[in-house]
């Protein structure tokens, strides 16, 4: 038998919003794990005291972009519509159902106009530091890596422009032991140079000059920002940086690393991809009384030639062995760091291997190898141990899983916005956004065990976040 369901929709109800909204309602999480009245000590001095018009709450502005990164909104103008319908969002924000909602373009003028960069790193911090009071954060081995955001810019639209090569970070330092080293030897040193070094063709966008043309695979190619990133093995996002599409992560690895080892100095291990294995930055983690945990990275090699590691080093010597058993006697060391050893074309004219060694033609096969070498060497040692092995192993779970989840779950594919300024702190809120989201969980599984509320579903969980070493207790 059908029934016909009676039409409510125009019956009068009293109801508090508070019972609308579940118990186990991400945002009530959200809401008993961090106190947001920190927000007004954030943008105290951004407020004038006695003048002006009555401004919206800060702490409602800002939650609402929350709102936002935290459910993957694309736009501030859908996430006012989302909040207008949505009861457990007006809750959060401390609201009625009959309560306006402020307009998007109200808070894009604040975020744009009022609140500077340090409000942005302010609340990143924040809810990194809250997080670590309460024992989730592990920084003792850390993951470092760079994904790449798609720009608010058509790669069809810009123009090439020569530019100056920005100079190496640690220029200076590797001079000095150039200089050291051909002293050693019985070189003169290198005299400083006296012009700078030739300019380079670069692709800058006629809309936002600050991206950069990032190349994906072998074919494409498009106009990107790259978010340089560390994260602890729970996968809390410990510090970012974001730069143009077109700069490698070797070249960003310094100001991500120091800002992460500047908050965390209790940093013991650095995990890093192949594209952060050169010389530099094996050094300077090895320097700093870390290990750098890094794969195996293939050789440049031409197919059919010898690898480099057959041309063996005798250190006492200070000079190379190649393949056939030959002598590459040390000629000099060049202004790029490297070493030169160079073969004598009779032993190589004759040699039966030289198709797979050299092409020269005057039969001279020259071997360079890098002043810091030997860290890289001390790299691929620590890279056959078992804290290189079980470290690395992680990557896939840890800061593969973070920018999986901010693509997937975040929105954080592409961006909407302009500038490198503000790219990165729509980035610092997204990261933010799911550290929060995070603790939040945490929280209240501990809240729960505690009271011993929880189902076999959120046992599991968690066992599993024990396992993962996300729970102190």
């Amino acid at each position: 038998m059908i029934i016909r369901a009676e039409d409510k929709r125009k019956n009068l109800q009293i109801v508090d919003i508070e019972s609308l909204v579940p118990q186990e309602h991400l945002l009530r999480k959200i809401d008993k794990a961090i106190d947001f009245n920190h927000i007004y000590d954030l943008v105290e001095d951004l407020y004038c005291k006695d003048n002006g018009r009555p401004a919206v709450d800060p702490v409602v502005l800002i939650k609402m972009v929350l709102i936002q990164h935290i459910y993957g909104i694309r736009s501030l103008r859908q996430t006012v519509k989302e909040i207008d319908m949505n009861i457990a969002y007006r809750w959060f924000l401390g609201f009625d159902l009959g309560t306006k909602v402020p307009h998007f373009a109200t808070i894009s003028y604040n975020f744009v106009n009022r609140f500077t960069d340090e409000v942005f790193e302010g609340i990143f911090s924040w809810i990194l530091e809250e997080a670590m009071n309460k024992g989730y954060v592990k920084p003792e081995t850390v993951f470092i890596d760079s994904t790449h955001i798609k720009a608010n810019a058509n790669k069809k639209k810009g123009h090439k422009i020569t530019a100056q090569k920005a100079a190496r970070i640690y220029e200076k330092e590797l001079t000095e032991e150039i200089n050291a080293d051909r002293e050693l030897n019985g070189k003169k040193p290198l005299k400083e140079k006296e012009s700078e070094p030739p300019p380079q063709e670069v692709y800058v966008s006629d809309v936002d000059p600050d991206c950069g043309l990032f190349h994906k695979g072998e074919h494409k190619v498009e106009m990107a920002y790259s978010a340089h990133t560390s994260c602890d093995v729970n996968n809390f996002v410990l510090a970012v940086e974001v730069t143009a599409g077109n700069v490698s992560d070797s070249t960003a690895f310094d100001n991500i690393y120091g800002k992460t080892t500047a908050s965390f100095p209790q940093v013991q291990i650095v995990t890093m991809d192949a594209g952060y294995k050169t010389s530099w930055i094996c050094k300077k983690v090895i320097d700093d009384g870390r290990i750098p945990s890094l794969p195996y990275k293939r050789p440049q090699n031409k197919k059919g030639r010898f690898k480099s590691h057959e041309y063996v080093y005798d250190e006492y010597n200070n000079c190379v062995i190649c393949p056939n058993n030959k002598v590459l006697n040390y000629t000099t060391t060049n202004r790029n760091g490297y070493r030169e050893f160079k073969s004598n074309p009779k032993d190589c004219e004759q040699c039966p291997c030289r198709d797979k060694c050299t092409e020269s033609k005057n039969h001279q096969k020259v071997v360079t190898r890098h002043i810091w070498q030997n860290y890289l060497e001390s790299a691929e040692d620590i890279r056959h141990s078992d804290i290189g092995k079980n470290s690395y192993a992680l990557r896939s779970i840890t800061i593969e899983r973070v920018f999986a989840d901010a693509k997937e779950k975040h929105s954080m594919r592409y961006t909407y916005h302009r500038g490198l300024n503000r790219v990165s702190n729509w980035v610092r809120l997204k990261f933010a956004c799911m550290n929060l989201k995070k603790l939040a969980i945490l929280s209240w599984i501990e809240v729960c065990l505690y009271l011993k509320i929880l189902d076999n579903t959120q046992i599991t969980l968690y066992f599993h976040c024990k396992i993962q070493g996300y729970l102190t207790a």
